[in-house]
């Protein structure tokens, strides 16, 4: 494959935060393939099987989680990478490891983090994410975190654009190992961002189908959606419902990938370097006009017929709810905390607040339930709506 002139590039990586000892062997992998393979063989990612995508602690085994949308993310974000010339394993990488951050239960468990450690700074999970793998994830014995390389590390903190105002976390992070959060990102953390939105927007379709909360009846009142059905329902007459229903789904994100690819090559067709990129002063991989348009409207009905839904709402009260308790829990009583976890509470704070955190948004959903349980003798209810 031809790598274009704006793809980042491997060999002129600007580094990692710690020099590292390989014994002089560096092996046939590139940085950004070494990236990908400390992400997918870190315990930080192996969690993700067991954290809320859309559904809480979902019952059934086919709904996705913020690992098998991680993996769908990476899938798209290969396939543009590789037809705009970009460094797929940079892409696949930053896919992999953007929701690292997530703490258990969704948004709903960032919502509670957010609230209980507002006097500490607060909690945002794409910070978090960061402090993870920079920090907290530390297999290796000379250094801490993952050690990744700056380009990773620089598109996880601004794949949805410059950051002008980090929170604690990310400033303390940019301070240590400086991330140009100024600057807009790669290309590759750029499509990184726009397949997350493709994943999650129609993935969270089919979920929201399989669980009965969303209709086809819901689906056609968008015009768009409504034309694909009707050319579904044309190609494949006899085909089953369900069939015919998950075919809509990948005719939808094939429309939204082609989309981005034409609308991107358009955009770097005067762009000659990485540099570039970051000096356009504006995101280059994007949808079209037209699809960001659709691409709003679909989200608004998201956010009212699934995200919003009576059902989901309560749902997420009692979610945030387990954690917020668990949360004022180990803060009144350090001896709650895991013998580790207890060993390194800071004595003041707010590094007392935010090491609690850290523990919190590290739990699945399914270890919050189980703390809970072990807290206050007796597991909580209704955290299941599918």
């Amino acid at each position: 494959m031809t790598r274009a002139p704006f793809a980042a590039d491997p060999a002129r990586s600007r580094g990692r935060e710690f020099s590292e000892d390989r014994g002089g062997v560096r092996g046939p992998r590139s940085e950004f393939q070494r990236d990908r393979d400390r992400i997918i063989h870190s315990i930080a990612f192996r969690r993700l099987r067991s954290k809320t995508q859309v559904f809480i602690a979902p019952d059934g085994d086919h709904y996705r989680t913020r690992l098998t949308h991680s993996l769908e993310v990476a899938q798209i974000g290969r396939v543009i990478a590789r037809a705009l010339g970009l460094d797929e394993d940079l892409t696949e990488a930053l896919c992999l490891a953007h929701d690292i951050g997530h703490p258990p239960f969704g948004h709903a468990g960032e919502d509670a983090l957010q609230q209980a450690t507002a006097d500490a700074g607060g909690f945002d999970h794409n910070a978090q994410g960061l402090r993870v793998l920079m920090r907290l994830e530390s297999p290796y014995c000379d250094h801490p975190g993952l050690n990744l390389t700056w380009e990773l590390l620089e598109g996880l903190a601004k794949h949805n654009g410059p950051v002008s105002a980090p929170g604690w976390a990310l400033a303390e992070l940019d301070a240590q190992f400086p991330l140009a959060l100024g600057e807009h990102s790669s290309l590759e953390a750029q499509v990184a961002a726009v397949a997350d939105d493709i994943a999650y927007d129609n993935h969270d379709i089919d979920d929201g189908l399989r669980a009965g909360f969303l209709s086809l009846d819901d689906l056609l009142t968008l015009d768009f959606v409504a034309d694909q059905w009707r050319e579904v329902e044309k190609r494949f007459p006899s085909a089953p419902r369900e069939r015919q229903l998950r075919e809509l789904v990948r005719v939808q994100i094939g429309l939204m990938v082609n989309d981005v690819i034409a609308q991107t090559r358009g955009a770097t067709a005067e762009i000659a370097s990485a540099g570039d990129v970051r000096r356009a002063g504006r995101a280059l991989a994007t949808f079209s006009p037209e699809m960001s348009a659709r691409e709003r409207r679909l989200k608004a009905f998201m956010y009212d017929r699934l995200y919003y839904h009576r059902d989901q709402l309560a749902t997420a009260a009692r979610a945030r709810d387990v954690v917020a308790r668990l949360y004022e829990a180990y803060a009144g009583d350090a001896a709650l905390l895991p013998p580790g976890w207890r060993a390194s509470l800071p004595a003041e704070q707010p590094g007392r607040a935010r090491h609690i955190l850290d523990f919190i948004a590290g739990m699945t959903d399914r270890f919050a339930i189980d703390q809970y349980a072990r807290v206050f003798g007796t597991r909580p209810e209704g955290l299941s709506n599918v």
